[in-house]
């Protein structure tokens, strides 16, 4: 018989440079207490009057609609608005590119949050081939000024998050997706090529963070093998970057329970009762 082979094992210096993965009952705890900051950031937002976007990028498998789901879990939706995209149709595909962002960006008292944005033109359409080199350089060259002129300077606050996972995590979370029935709706022939090309878009990110990366609105790059480490240090950097105050709340009082009037029955007497199989 050969000799046995055994998987070759990382060095001292990687083991200890990796952290312990996050126990759950850690990770939810600390989740609690940024889901109560994000709570009064909300309040803020809406006392206040103020306009914020954040924009999500990143790989496919990053996590981004995991991080965004943890923002919005316990917020109210008529502030925090989750906005994804499709494809655009054939009308918008004849308009001006950011217009279709353009009519999503929050009015006073919101925050969108933008699962993808503008920035599919430096990614996925570049890679792919759905624009032209000229729509592409184009955009280079004017979102700075965009961002800065019709975001920031209109006093809207603007967060930029990039999600980045090693390729090794990708194909584990893309294998994973494909094992796993509940997460087949995530599957489309855009992740199986992005996972393919790998290299390509490495090099459309590289060179997009690089040309908008600006003080008025930088990018800010989020390791996300371990995700839930990643979920917290985004949502943490998200509130400390925002100059929030607390905003005490108006809280009812309990009121009296009613008296049961005179001839008045319990249940609802119509309607079809929903089995109880559990």
């Amino acid at each position: 018989m050969g000799k046995k082979k055994h998987a070759a094992k990382a060095s001292p210096a990687a083991e200890a440079a990796a952290p312990e993965k996050m126990k759950r009952k850690v990770f939810e705890q600390e989740l609690h207490e940024l889901q109560v900051e994000l709570t009064r950031l909300q309040a803020w937002v809406k006392a206040a009057q103020q306009r914020i976007i954040v924009v999500f990028e990143g790989r496919d498998t990053a996590g981004k609609g995991g991080v965004i789901s943890r923002i919005t879990g316990r917020a109210s939706p008529r502030v925090f608005k989750h906005v994804a995209l499709p494809a655009p149709s054939d009308r918008e595909r004849t308009q001006i590119y950011a217009q279709r962002y353009i009519q999503h960006f929050p009015a006073a008292g919101e925050i969108i949050l933008f699962d993808r944005s503008w920035y599919n033109r430096a990614g996925v359409e570049r890679v792919m081939g759905f624009c032209t080199d000229e729509e592409y350089e184009r955009f280079l060259a004017l979102t700075p000024a965009f961002e800065r002129e019709m975001i920031v300077n209109s006093g809207i606050i603007l967060r930029k998050y990039f999600l980045d996972v090693s390729q090794g995590e990708q194909r584990r979370r893309f294998g994973a997706r494909i094992k796993e029935p509940l997460k087949h709706w995530k599957l489309s022939p855009m992740d199986t090529e992005s996972v393919r090309r790998w290299w390509d878009y490495t090099a459309a990110y590289q060179r997009m963070i690089a040309a908008t990366h600006a003080p008025e609105a930088p990018w800010h790059i989020v390791p996300a093998d371990d995700k839930r480490r990643a979920r917290l240090n985004l949502i943490r950097h998200l509130l400390d970057s925002i100059p929030y105050e607390k905003v005490p709340p108006e809280l009812p009082k309990m009121p009296k329970a009613q008296s049961r009037p005179k001839g008045a029955r319990e249940g609802l007497g119509a309607g079809e009762l929903v089995p109880a199989h559990y």
